[in-house]
């Protein structure tokens, strides 16, 4: 049995991050997801050995997976997975940032596979990527901390925008 606990804030050094994922925004308060099948996702992944940080990480997958790049990146928290067994418990981080640019799609090099992408408000990316209490604990504090430091003028109306 997993069990999987949501906490704001930095990973404690002691903690391995095994994946780091975006809650990335749109300069109109939207949430980037991306959709594999008929599952929406925060784009995102695992720390390769080139990346220096979460931070580029974060830069690189968001390329890889939906051809978009970012602002300077802030902290979210992260989810502390403990699979029971012998393997210590590990993060998956979240990050949020300002989406500066999207490029056109291009094939995921992991998977071979081109993503939908979508822009979505925050209570939308709530119900779609159907995480439940845990789910709305992430995106509403990454809606906290872009309020607090990405300038976004939240006007948009538009549940969802293809993108």
């Amino acid at each position: 049995m997993i069990v999987a606990t949501w906490h704001r804030g930095e990973v404690p050094t002691n903690i391995l991050v095994k994946q780091v994922y975006g809650i990335i925004f749109s300069n109109d308060g939207r949430l980037l997801l991306f959709k594999d099948g008929d599952t929406y996702s925060l784009a995102g992944g695992t720390p390769e050995p080139q990346d220096n940080s979460i931070e580029e990480t974060l830069r690189r997958e968001l390329i890889e997976e939906v051809n978009v790049k970012i602002d300077t990146p802030y902290i979210v928290g992260y989810r502390l997975i403990d699979e029971k067994n012998e393997i210590n418990p590990y993060a998956q981080v979240r990050m949020t940032a300002l989406i500066t640019q999207i490029d056109p799609s291009q094939p995921d090099p992991a998977t071979g596979r081109i993503y939908e992408r979508f822009l979505v408000l925050p209570s939308k990316a709530i119900e779609l990527l159907n995480w439940h209490d845990d789910g709305a604990a992430q995106v509403n504090s990454a809606v906290d901390i872009a309020k607090k430091h990405l300038n976004i003028s939240w006007l948009s109306d538009d549940e969802i925008i293809k993108v």
